[in-house]
């Protein structure tokens, strides 16, 4: 079981290198992770862009120099299609977003004709290196999927739960999270997460164990739900926090960032190939942390 960033790192460095494709290729600062990640011996980057844009970041990343290839397409749109048609072409094996409006970068990967969604949705998992364990935790949908039905929800858990296998987490402790720890039918969240719970009780999951509803304490106090006569092994201990919808998912992957002072790299899941979101708050360290779980991803864990 993998319990930190560099772990991760030092598994992906294991694997072999991977081609990766960014588009558009014209983002300063997503071309110096990308040297990075060469350097480390991670990819062999493909970038599709500009050409002329591209040969300039390049003169200031001289470890790229001679070490990538280079796809001329001005068109941002199109430098995006061309990248994803490398990857169902099993040309690439990993797709990285660059300077592109993040929607228009989304709709072109969940395209059921021309893109690379492969499940029934795709969803995104933010992983944090926790500060006061040795431990990594889960936190989704954190940015695709606005009010997920129960049938969605369960897709998303599903994603999830393969990421955790990838990073070696075995038996996964899932907190389906509420606004409380009781069902209320007045809250929808509280009954999808006691229908997650019983599923889990039956083993529709697999070796996992769900518990919810859960609200925020609850799920991180093992004392806190004693006080509150909620007894379980997720409660204190939990690997992937299931969120009701995407605003509860992505404030609360803010504040742990911004609040909490947590590393976070994240990697949508569901796809047929690695795809690796440029998200604004992930650092360019935790940036290399999503190119290494891609990795890991295209090597299924193994």
């Amino acid at each position: 079981m993998m319990v930190n960033f560099a772990e991760i790192v030092a598994s992906a460095q294991k694997r072999g290198r991977r081609r990766l494709v960014l588009a558009p290729a014209t983002n300063e600062r997503i071309i110096r992770v990308i040297s990075d990640a060469v350097d480390s011996d991670l990819i062999f980057p493909i970038f599709v862009g500009d050409g002329k844009v591209i040969e300039e970041l390049l003169k200031v990343n001289p470890v790229l120099s001679g070490n990538c290839e280079i796809i001329d397409e001005t068109d941002h749109q199109k430098s995006v299609s061309r990248a994803i048609s490398m990857i169902t072409e099993k040309r690439a094996d990993i797709l990285m977003q660059g300077n592109i409006d993040h929607q228009l970068f989304i709709d072109s990967i969940l395209d059921r004709e021309k893109g690379l969604l492969q499940s029934n949705l795709a969803s995104f998992v933010s992983v944090f290196e926790m500060l006061t364990k040795e431990k990594l935790m889960m936190v989704t949908d954190s940015y695709i999927n606005n009010l997920p039905t129960l049938a969605e929800k369960q897709s998303i858990t599903e994603n999830a739960i393969r990421l955790a296998s990838v990073l070696g987490i075995g038996s996964p402790k899932i907190a389906a999270l509420s606004a409380i720890e009781q069902v209320n039918p007045a809250i929808p969240s509280t009954l999808d997460a006691a229908i997650f719970s019983k599923m889990s009780e039956r083993g529709q999951f697999g070796d996992v164990t769900i518990e919810g509803p859960l609200d925020i304490d609850c799920a991180m106090s093992q004392e806190a739900a004693a006080r509150k006569g909620v007894s379980s092994v997720v409660t204190g201990n939990v690997d992937i926090y299931l969120t009701p919808d995407i605003e509860a998912g992505y404030s609360f992957s803010q504040l742990l960032v911004f609040i909490g002072k947590m590393p976070m790299a994240g990697v949508l899941m569901g796809t047929s190939s690695p795809v690796i979101l440029d998200l604004p708050f992930v650092s360019n360290d935790n940036k290399l942390v999503e190119i290494a779980i891609a990795i890991l991803l295209c090597n299924g864990g193994e």
